[in-house]
């Protein structure tokens, strides 16, 4: 396992934001659903780690995908809430009342809701403050859902891939 620093962490910001950019922002399917997957730093960032740290990289990271998107800091505010909510949702998720959290302990179905509402309140927020309009409800959380969706799949493969139900 790589040693997680200041440098690295920079680095996996840097790839995130690229990727995001570069890559998934032209996938789009169908027709209007574009797969989010920079969100999972907050999600799997060390518990153990510097919390002010965390949060500020969190910006960071949010505020890169912003700054390509011209979206005004939406991405930098949605980014830095999940993560501030991070384990609260993660203790939502997993009915722990514990201060050690482990992905390893967890089952496969409070990693994979832990990983749910995680982008899916970062979907929410990002939507409904860029597109917000009572007249729209229900089409924006029907966007919600399915951009949700679709990212959860796609950050699921990468979970698969990278192996990252381990001890963090």
């Amino acid at each position: 396992m790589i040693s997680r620093t200041l440098f690295t962490d920079i680095l996996i910001i840097v790839l995130l934001v690229a990727l995001q950019i570069f890559v998934l922002n032209r996938i789009t399917l169908f027709g209007k659903y574009t797969p989010v997957m920079y969100p999972v730093f907050v999600m799997f960032y060390p518990f153990f780690r510097n919390r002010f740290q965390f949060l500020a990289l969190s910006f960071i990271l949010g505020l890169g995908i912003d700054a390509f998107l011209y979206t005004w800091g939406i991405n930098a505010f949605a980014t830095t809430m999940i993560a501030y909510f991070r384990t609260l949702i993660f203790r939502t998720s997993t009915d722990t009342s514990t201060d050690f959290f482990s992905f390893q302990s967890l089952q496969w179905s409070q990693y994979l809701f832990f990983i749910f509402s995680s982008i899916f309140l970062h979907q929410l927020l990002v939507q409904y403050i860029e597109f917000f309009k009572f007249s729209r409800f229900f089409e924006i959380f029907m966007n919600v859902l399915a951009t949700s969706a679709i990212s959860f799949i796609f950050i699921l493969i990468y979970a698969l891939a990278f192996k990252v139900k381990q001890k963090i």
